[in-house]
């Protein structure tokens, strides 16, 4: 039997070769013993791994014999994940947020999941999604903002209400089998999304959103929100024109009567026309003829830098509410999501 990691190489492999790859057979790697032990280093030192789930165990304790028959249950499919405990901790404001405690067995069999998925999917997603993928963090989305949104005019700050709780099981389900075509991997994948919590000795049914502090939830979530991002591929595509903006008439005079200062000799005339310079945009920031689109996403945090009318904002603005609601089910906050001015700034 082949490594984790040749598989996962062989999934990745193929993705990157060709995008619109389907996957079949993958639910037969949880038969894999060293999947599991690859799980278990990947989890192991994590905080929160001796807080019991329902089921009351631990991470103390674990040894092949456990793997050995999770994959009994696995090729028999009668595995089933437990609901998660939940419980709060305190915010910042005071307030207390929920927290769901997976059994330590769901979290091993979710970072197995976890890892095909990610093997699969990485190599398509986009270039312009920044959270929770490897090598990604905040820090790259705002560096893409900082040197591919140069010159914007608007931007969309975008929040989608409560998205993690929203995601909708059967487009979410939908999704996935566009790439993988394993009834028995999509059911696994189904009962995680269906297991509940538990609070205060009675369970809860879980009708939307991804597993409550599940390993898996955060590929989950990408998974869903690249259609998104596909959209919006799309969206800047078809508004973007132009190669490069005209330039600034005013600022264009003041260059020729400053270079003509120089040539001759009169450095405190230079020095005037350079001032006004700096105070006017180099390029043209109202021509009709070059428009641009930008985006960038973050978890469920997005923004669209746009030079262009604002109009224009708002049209795409409306196309992403339009979208999220058709599409994924899912609502922009209406307090969280605006449209804003950006200053032009001198040589732009």
């Amino acid at each position: 039997m082949q490594t984790a990691e040749t598989v996962l190489s062989i999934l990745k492999q193929k993705s990157k070769q060709d995008e619109s790859y389907v996957y079949d057979r993958i639910y037969r790697n949880f038969y894999n013993e060293d999947f599991f032990m690859r799980a278990y280093q990947k989890i192991h030192a994590k905080q929160g791994n001796m807080t019991p789930g329902t089921d009351g165990k631990t991470i103390d304790g674990f040894n092949k014999n456990q793997v050995a028959k999770l994959i009994e249950l696995l090729k028999s499919e009668r595995y089933q994940p437990k609901p998660v405990r939940r419980t709060y901790i305190p915010k910042k404001n005071g307030k207390m947020r929920p927290l769901g405690i997976p059994a330590f067995e769901d979290k091993l069999v979710q970072e197995v999941a976890r890892q095909i998925l990610e093997a699969i999917y990485e190599p398509i997603f986009s270039g312009n999604s920044h959270g929770f993928r490897p090598h990604k963090s905040c820090h790259t989305a705002l560096y893409q903002i900082k040197s591919t949104c140069r010159g914007t005019n608007w931007v969309i700050e975008g929040d989608i209400t409560a998205c993690f709780d929203n995601i909708d099981h059967g487009i979410l389900l939908k999704i996935l089998a566009k790439k993988i075509r394993d009834g028995r991997f999509l059911e696994l994948i189904r009962r995680f999304l269906k297991a509940g919590y538990l609070e205060f000795h009675q369970k809860h049914n879980s009708l939307s959103g991804t597993p409550q502090g599940g390993i898996i939830s955060p590929i989950l979530a990408n998974i869903y929100l690249h259609e998104f991002d596909k959209f919006m591929e799309g969206v800047a595509a078809e508004y973007s024109k132009g190669e490069k903006r005209r330039p600034y008439h005013e600022y264009h005079i003041l260059s020729g009567k400053r270079t003509r200062a120089l040539n001759r000799g009169n450095q405190e005339l230079a020095g005037t026309y350079l001032r006004q310079m700096q105070a006017l945009p180099a390029l043209d920031p109202m021509d009709k003829n070059y428009r641009r689109v930008k985006y960038v996403r973050y978890a469920d945090d997005f923004v669209v830098c746009i030079i262009g009318s604002k109009a224009m904002a708002g049209e795409i603005k409306d196309r992403i509410a339009q979208f999220m609601n058709d599409e994924l089910h899912l609502e922009l906050s209406p307090e969280k999501t605006k449209i804003t001015y950006q200053m032009q700034m001198s040589g732009s």
